[in-house]
């Protein structure tokens, strides 16, 4: 992750959140701190962020920031702060989506680790989610019939075999099969396998 990577840190303790920040900009990291999770879903969040929340805070706490992140599809890597006696609730947050918790009192480097393995997961989401967006917009400028002949390549037909199944010539296949690739800028039949197997993925919005 490059330094320009902003990490976004609610905790409703100032002593905490100050700690925090230190270690982040130590890192190299961009810091915008919050004292609730209100005021952090008050504002925008960065693209190629990071939120490290507390689990315990008064009014929405880390689990529920979790969920309304969620719910509004925002897209970025969390990563929960919780005591000891929290545990279970942290477990919880990972289940539903978060990228690691960390335990207080934490180690510095423990910590940085966390991070830059949530910062990580957050690129590649976003790569895996540009991809499939990519690969969408190919395949919609098939026609339906060149669709269907997608699907048969995909499956693994042999061109006559596809034929048959569609009631159409091994030779119409052939020119179904050079107008797709053409389409979708394949050099390879493998090209349109990769291309219509991305077009399959649903990453999940937001890790959270």
């Amino acid at each position: 992750m490059t330094d320009r990577s902003t990490i976004l840190i609610v905790d409703d303790d100032a002593a905490m959140r100050d700690s925090m920040r230190a270690l982040m900009e130590s890192a190299g990291y961009a810091v915008r701190m919050y004292e609730s999770a209100r005021a952090l879903l008050s504002e925008a969040i960065l693209a190629g962020s990071c939120l490290v929340t507390d689990i315990r805070m008064p009014g929405m706490n880390g689990l529920e920031l979790q969920e309304e992140i969620a719910k509004r599809e925002i897209d970025v890597p969390i990563v929960i702060m919780t005591g000891h006696g929290d545990v279970p609730l942290a477990v919880r947050a990972m289940k539903a989506g978060a990228m690691d918790f960390v335990e207080k009192p934490f180690d510095d480097e423990h910590m940085l680790e966390s991070v830059k393995r949530a910062l990580k997961a957050g690129q590649q989401h976003r790569d895996r989610f540009a991809e499939a967006k990519t690969a969408h917009e190919l395949i919609a400028q098939l026609t339906p019939r060149e669709r269907n002949v997608l699907e048969k390549l995909v499956a693994g037909r042999s061109n006559k075999v596809a034929a048959y199944e569609l009631g159409i010539s091994p030779r119409t296949i052939e020119i179904h099969r050079a107008n797709i690739m053409d389409k979708m800028n394949a050099r390879s039949l493998s090209d349109v396998v990769r291309i219509a197997l991305a077009a399959d993925q649903s990453p999940r919005s937001g890790h959270a």
